[in-house]
């Protein structure tokens, strides 16, 4: 099978694709006490060191060279951190007045990766979530949706909101401006398929704007998996049916981006 011939450019590839990968984690705590483990729980999980190896496990997948890292864990609760990236390994100019090497690489492109984590929990319905956010922004030939698989099994989200964008324009050596440098209809074309059979998708496109939006909600419910520390027959029957309620509630208005009516 024959290659699609590569277009030749006017310099440095000056497109800047961004990735937006937001998920969700939903939990039951039955008590204060719970809700207090539960956030204690995801703050150790997802610290900012064990985040920045995360981070640094993407860059490498994109192909890109970590430039500085800042991270921090917040009290009481949440984490950040921040990577600059370069699609090259940067060569610094030497500051004094010597000669220059015979060849200097610049790092021309501007690209980053970041996550912030945001544990939270509603004030008296016992519903806790944990939110993240990673953003990988690139520039130049290397491309986030690399790191779009990787980012999936990363987190055991039960709800994922995935945003992906094309920005600005480069040229060719004729002057013609390209405005996006790769094919693309959906960001599900990057999920792979027993991922996508687990989750129920809707996509939002804007072709002509090269903006591609896609939202998952975990098909599968098991109300075990939604517990923190005690089992669904540790519940009377009316409890478990209304803890799914509310469970499935907060699933539901996260996916449509709305409140919902309140059954329970």
């Amino acid at each position: 099978m024959n290659e699609t011939p590569r277009v030749k450019l006017h310099g440095f590839n000056n497109l800047t694709k961004s990735l937006s990968f937001n998920m969700y984690d939903i939990c039951y705590t039955k008590t204060a006490k719970e809700r207090e483990a539960y956030i204690e729980y995801i703050d150790d999980v997802y610290n900012a060191e064990r985040l920045t190896n995360l981070l640094k496990r993407v860059a490498d997948m994109i192909g890109a060279h970590v430039l500085n890292i800042a991270k921090q864990d917040y009290v009481p609760q949440g984490a950040s951190v921040t990577m600059l990236v370069s699609e090259g390994p940067v060569v610094e100019v030497p500051e004094d007045d010597g000669p220059l090497p015979e060849a200097v690489v610049l790092s021309l492109d501007k690209s980053h990766i970041t996550v912030h984590t945001y544990p939270e929990y509603h004030p008296n319905d016992g519903i806790s979530t944990f939110r993240a956010d990673i953003d990988v922004v690139t520039c130049g030939e290397i491309s986030p949706l690399k790191a779009l698989d990787y980012l999936i099994h990363s987190f055991d989200a039960d709800i994922m909101i995935i945003d992906y964008r094309v920005r600005g324009f480069t040229r060719d050596i004729h002057g013609y401006k390209l405005f996006i440098d790769h094919d693309i209809t959906s960001i599900q074309d990057y999920i792979p398929e027993h991922i996508r059979e687990k989750y129920d998708m809707i996509d939002v496109n804007i072709y002509q704007e090269n903006i591609f939006h896609t939202k998952c909600k975990l098909k599968q419910f098991d109300l075990d998996n939604y517990l923190f520390g005690y089992a669904k027959e540790d519940l009377s029957e009316q409890e478990a049916n209304e803890t799914t309620a509310k469970l499935r509630r907060e699933m539901d208005e996260i996916f449509y981006g709305k409140n919902m009516p309140n059954t329970v």
